[in-house]
């Protein structure tokens, strides 16, 4: 097998794992490269079938164009698609483009509470319609206790502290000192009832395998990734408030590639772009330990 075929059987034996192992079962999407990445190995995994739910977490200030793009997908792939919101932050105005908080409180309330009590089953979730295009409250409330992500160890810090199998506790908080340990591709599944589990199956890609594979896969991606004659384009893909397009000149996968390949952006983190890491120097990883994805 090629560097690629490799990381490809090891992300399907981690899917296939996690869903022999675990019963509640939910897989973030977030519509950007990664997790698109990750839903088309689960599409390998399972033949053409994603027996999972997709979760994706709508702060409301997400780019048009990828809800849009959301939506198409999950319609095309025949996907059982929800969506989770923290109604009453939005209502009452607190957030960080209404200048009631800070970015890293905007994004704990809209993301990081909306994710845990989404997936506890105590706020309400919207599933896609396939018949009528549209969403619709859910009636289950049942708690998601296994959670499948695509984060990638080289993207930042605090995920590189990550595991394949990262448990949680019951308020999906992260010990980060409290990780099993993962030699030989032996991985532990069996934990003490109440521990709430992220699964990785990306753990180990790179940034340039995951847009070598879309190449090679030929993954249909959203186009805020390519510069459309402004000399600029989104690396990383966040709320649009807080998410600053990078400088590059790249129109298609091939032209990323050979950026990357480059060096262009050798000392330039993924995530520079997003504004709410900045604010207290460690910002994703006081995000992550609460149960930002």
């Amino acid at each position: 097998m090629d560097h690629l075929e490799a990381l490809e059987a090891q992300s399907v034996y981690i899917l296939r794992e996690a869903y022999r192992e675990f019963k509640q079962l939910v897989m973030l999407w977030s519509i950007g490269k990664d997790s698109t990445v990750l839903l088309w190995l689960a599409r390998k995994a399972f033949f053409g079938h994603v027996p999972i739910p997709l979760l994706h977490i709508d702060t409301s200030y997400k780019v048009p164009a990828m809800i849009e793009y959301r939506d198409k997908l999950a319609l095309e792939w025949h996907l059982n698609m929800i969506y989770g919101q923290n109604v009453e932050a939005l209502k009452n105005k607190q957030t960080f483009p209404d200048g009631n908080v800070t970015r890293l409180q905007c994004c704990a309330s809209l993301k990081s509470e909306a994710l845990k009590h989404t997936l506890n089953g105590d706020w309400t979730r919207w599933g896609l319609n396939h018949n009528t295009g549209t969403y619709v409250p859910r009636t289950d409330n049942e708690p998601y206790t296994g959670v499948i992500v695509g984060v990638r160890a080289d993207e930042e810090g605090s995920r590189s502290k990550e595991r394949y199998f990262s448990p949680r506790d019951e308020h999906n908080d992260w010990d980060v000192g409290d990780q099993p340990p993962e030699l030989w591709n032996q991985f532990k599944t069996d934990f003490a009832p109440g521990t709430h589990l992220r699964i990785h199956p990306l753990l180990d890609w790179t940034e340039l395998n995951i847009w070598e594979y879309i190449e090679r896969e030929n993954i249909p991606i959203i186009d805020l990734y390519f510069d459309k004659g402004t000399g600029k384009r989104y690396r990383s893909l966040g709320c649009y408030p807080c998410t600053l397009p990078v400088d590059s000149t790249a129109t298609n996968v091939s032209e990323i590639i050979e950026e990357l390949v480059s060096g262009k952006f050798a000392n330039i983190a993924e995530r520079s772009g997003r504004e709410q890491d900045k604010e207290d120097g460690h910002g994703l990883e006081t995000l992550r330990r609460d149960g930002y994805m």
